[in-house]
């Protein structure tokens, strides 16, 4: 019988390591003619850049394992403003030929993209841009915002423009929990920390409503803003025109928030007849083509994407988190490199993790005690621990509608005894220690386990608006009116002392210039830390990574296995060793 196990065994092995060689040669041959066709793309004489905005663009190629094997080209929002930038100051390049209309896009994101295009126009170079609609595929306030930022908008005759103002929502589970059993028992630091009200309210409490309010009055009169610059007039017709929206094509022609009503072979004939047929050439292409000079300054950049945790599971196939790990030891590298003159650090984020917070933390305040300054440019969202990393910063730049602030704490647990109950299952065990059951979910909390939480909470608060404080320099009173859990738009935190400057990357970049003393135009170099890989055994290293993952273990192992035949063959023990990593991991412990 152990015989025959083994044989499964291997077989599965076998079988596993087959794929991974497919899924290998099919990498291979895909970067072979990768690497074959973009040896023959030179950027013509004559370019017509083209961005497609359904195509995606992304904070850094993290959660495309096809683009860090080079596979792909998506293009990355560094790519994108550095690009545009630099095409601003080539000869080589007439315009900009933009699609829009699909594709997910972030209030700040349309912000800084469409600050990126007015940099490139006031070089003297045109952008056109077309949609087939605004709205139908993508948020018509932000894809229209972006298109704000073009010479001309041209749309399909059929289509329309979504200009609808902005609304948040926010489900309440209440009922539900309290019909199926569940309990909720969490608190929270102050009353704007709103995360728990889905669970413990019916409607939305009073503090949030008008937190809530405010960040959305914000948000909706810088998207007026941009509307009224673009009709000649300003933030008050720009609010009127997104009262009277959304508009057919023919009323978006009469109000003047289009320029032309047409197809999209009418409007390539357009770019053709402006560009006297120059060669169409992506931008994310033409971004990849740019070196800046050897003896640049060099500029670690950092990236701090998504929830915060302690650590992720390693693989290229994972969502992207912002593991303290990964991030602290970035930036720790970076202060430690002498080459490296400055930080910028980008953060987009919504928090997580108090301790992993606080360990990022920890290396942001290590490198400006050290001389090393970290400059923050904040993306779509900076909120709670996604600001606690960034209040020791030297300079804190974000986008007008950067979510941002956040200040506070929530903690707590779901009790599930009564749900239990109803379903008829009972729970029994035993245990030594007073508290061990502080987190068991089929317990309501003790007395001294309340008391514990309530101390932590009161602990975690007073630690981050201390450290907000000191790294913002305001006084303790400055700093509460400013917490207690709200939320702010990037506007109202510079208004508030949270926020330096508003802006994109290139306003950090700029900030990061006046930091170590360099002249307004003296280049830089952008270097990544950690590097990203952009090479086909770079990502197969990553792909084997990901065989910590219970389903894919097996293939970085086959080698191993192969190599230990002979111990496997003499020992039952040894096989279950080597394949218990496919186990889930509930059956890899002690449990029974």
């Amino acid at each position: 019988m152990v015989f025959f196990r083994w044989i499964g065994r291997i077989l599965i092995g076998a079988l596993a390591g087959i794929g991974l060689l497919v899924i290998a040669a099919i990498l291979l041959a895909s970067s072979a003619w990768r690497d074959f066709s973009n040896r023959i793309e030179p950027v013509p004489e004559q370019t017509l850049l083209t961005l497609d905005l359904g195509d995606g663009v992304s904070e850094t190629n993290a959660g495309d394992p096809f683009a860090l094997a080079g596979l792909s080209h998506t293009l990355t929002m560094t790519d994108l403003v550095l690009g545009l930038e630099a095409a601003g100051k080539d000869p080589r390049v007439k315009g900009l030929a933009l699609k829009l209309g699909t594709g997910d896009l972030p209030l700040a994101r349309a912000e800084e993209i469409r600050d990126a295009l007015k940099a490139f126009r006031a070089q003297g170079k045109f952008v056109l841009a077309f949609a087939e609609s605004f709205g139908e595929a993508g948020d018509g306030n932000t894809h229209y915002l972006l298109a704000t930022g073009a010479d001309e908008i041209w749309l399909q005759p059929s289509g329309d423009v979504g200009l609808t103002g902005l609304r948040l929502e926010t489900p309440f589970f209440k009922d539900t929990l309290d019909m199926i059993g569940v309990s909720v028992q969490m608190d929270r630091r102050k009353e704007f920390k709103g995360a728990i009200d889905s669970l413990t309210a019916n409607s939305m409490p009073a503090p949030q409503r008008e937190n809530l309010q405010q960040l959305v009055n914000s948000m909706t009169a810088a998207l007026a803003s941009g509307i009224g610059e673009r009709i000649g007039g300003d933030a008050a017709a720009g609010r009127a025109l997104i009262d009277q929206g959304p508009f057919l094509a023919a009323d978006a022609l009469k109000a003047k928030l289009v320029d032309r009503l047409a197809y999209r072979d009418e409007f390539e004939a357009e770019l053709d007849r402006r560009t006297g047929k120059a060669t169409q050439y992506s931008l994310a292409d033409y971004a990849a083509t740019l070196r800046p000079p050897e003896d640049a300054t060099q500029i670690a950049l950092v990236h701090g994407l998504g929830p915060i945790q302690l650590a992720s599971d390693g693989s290229p196939f994972g969502d992207v988190v912002m593991d303290a790990k990964t991030v602290s030891e970035a930036l720790r590298a970076a202060r430690e490199d002498s080459k490296v003159k400055a930080i910028l650090f980008r953060i987009d984020s919504p928090g997580g993790s108090y301790v992993a917070a606080d360990t990022i933390w920890r290396e942001v305040a290590r490198a400006r005690e050290e001389g090393k300054p970290v400059v923050v440019s904040m993306g779509s969202v900076a909120a709670s621990g996604g600001y606690f990393v960034a209040a020791p910063a030297a300079a804190i730049v974000a986008e007008p509608s950067t979510i941002t602030g956040s200040i506070g704490v929530f903690g707590g647990k779901f009790v599930l005894s009564d749900l239990w109950s109803k379903l008829g299952v009972t729970f029994d065990g035993v245990q030594a220690g007073a508290n061990a059951d502080i987190n068991s979910a089929n317990e309501d909390y003790s007395y001294a386990g309340w008391q514990h939480l309530q101390t932590s909470l009161d602990a975690i608060y007073q630690d981050f608006v201390t450290k907000v404080g000191a790294g913002r320099k305001l006084d303790a009173d400055a700093v509460e009116r400013v917490a207690k859990g709200q939320v702010w738009s990037g506007t109202d935190a510079a208004a508030n002392g949270l926020v330096d400057k508003l802006g994109g990357l290139t306003t950090a970049i700029a900030e990061v210039r006046r930091a170590i003393g360099l002249a307004p135009d003296a280049p830089v170099r952008l270097v990544s830390f950690p590097q990203e890989p952009h090479d086909l055994t770079s990502f197969l290293e990553q792909f084997a990574k990901a065989a910590e993952m219970r389903q894919f273990a097996v293939l970085a192992r086959l080698g191993r296995m192969a190599a230990s035949l002979e111990r496997l063959v003499g020992s039952d023990s040894a096989v279950r060793a080597e394949m218990a990593p496919l186990l889930p991991a509930s059956r890899q412990g002690l449990n029974p």
